[in-house]
C-alpha cells in the first residue's frame, strides 16, 4: 500500500506542498520587482510551464480513465465467461455437472467479494479461496474429458480455460496503474510551476487569492486522478454489476 492509494491523504499532502512552493517562491523574490524585458520573459516561461503541467495533468487523467474502463470490460468479460460455463457444463456427465456447478456458483461469489474486499488481509484470504476453486473447476472437466474426449466436452474444456483466464485478466488490468515516477514528475513540474506562481505575484495581499489557487486546483486534479486510477481505495469504484446479475440468477 502506498499514498496512491489513499486518495483524500495525497489531497491534502499536495495541497501543503505546493502551498508551501508557491509561498517560497514568494519569500524568493522577496520585495523585488520585476520589470521591462524582465517581466515580458517571465510572463512567457510560466505560461509555457502551466501549459506543459495541464497538458500533463491532462493525460495522466486519461492514463486513468482508460484503465478504470478496462477494468469494466473485464468484469463484463468475466461474467460472460463464468455464464457461458454454467451452460456448458451441463454437457459433462450428471455426477460431474453438479460438481462443477456447485464449484462455478462457490467460484462466483467469491469473485464477487474480491471486487468488493478492500482489506488486505482478506483479500489474500479470497484469493486463496479463488485458487483453490479453480483447481476444483479444471479438475472436474478434465477427468471425464480425458477419459472421453469428444468434440462436446472439448467445448466444456474451452470454456473453463475462459473462466481462468478472465480472472488473470482482471487482475492484470487493476495491477495496471499510472507508474509511480510518472506520479513523481507530475508533482515536481507541479512545484516548480506553483514556485513560479508565487515568484511573479508581488507582495501585495490582495494577491493571496491568486498565489492559493493553483495549489487547490492541481490538488483536486491529483485527488480525481489518484481516486480513479486506484482501484480499491478511492469513491470510484468498479461495481460487480454483472457478477452480481449472475449470482442472482442461480437457483436458490
Amino acid at each position: 500500500m502506498s499514498v496512491l492509494d489513499f486518495p483524500i491523504l495525497l489531497f491534502l499532502m499536495s495541497i501543503v506542498l505546493l502551498s508551501v512552493s508557491a509561498w517560497a517562491g514568494l519569500i524568493l523574490r522577496g520585495r523585488k520587482e520585476l520589470e521591462g524585458e524582465s517581466r515580458e520573459d517571465f510572463g512567457v516561461v510560466l505560461a509555457a510551464s502551466l501549459t506543459l503541467l495541464g497538458l500533463i495533468i491532462g493525460f495522466s487523467f486519461s492514463m486513468a480513465t482508460s484503465r478504470y474502463d478496462q477494468r469494466k470490460n473485464y468484469e463484463e468479460a468475466e461474467a460472460n465467461a463464468i455464464g457461458t460455463e454454467f451452460v456448458r457444463v451441463d454437457l459433462l456427465p450428471a455426477a460431474e455437472a453438479a460438481s462443477a456447478k456447485r464449484a462455478l456458483a462457490i467460484y462466483l461469489r467469491e469473485r464477487v467479494l474480491w471486487y468488493k474486499e478492500r482489506d488486505s488481509q482478506h483479500l489474500r484470504q479470497i484469493d486463496e479461496k479463488i485458487a483453490q476453486l479453480q483447481n476444483e473447476m479444471w479438475t472436474a472437466v478434465k477427468v471425464p474429458a480425458a477419459a472421453q474426449p469428444n468434440p462436446l466436452l472439448a467445448l466444456v474444456v474451452s470454456g473453463m480455460n475462459d473462466v481462468l483466464n478472465s480472472q488473470g485478466y482482471t487482475q492484470a488490468a487493476w495491477w495496471n496503474r499510472i507508474p509511480v515516477a510518472a506520479w513523481f514528475l507530475m508533482v515536481a513540474i507541479a512545484v516548480l510551476c506553483n514556485g513560479m506562481m508565487g515568484y511573479g505575484a508581488g507582495i501585495r495581499r490582495s494577491r493571496f487569492f491568486v498565489i492559493m489557487i493553483l495549489p487547490v486546483i492541481v490538488s483536486i486534479s491529483f485527488y480525481l486522478i489518484a481516486d480513479i486510477d486506484s482501484p480499491r481505495g478511492g469513491l470510484v469504484q468498479v461495481v460487480p454489476q454483472n457478477l452480481l446479475s449472475l449470482v442472482a440468477g442461480l437457483p436458490q
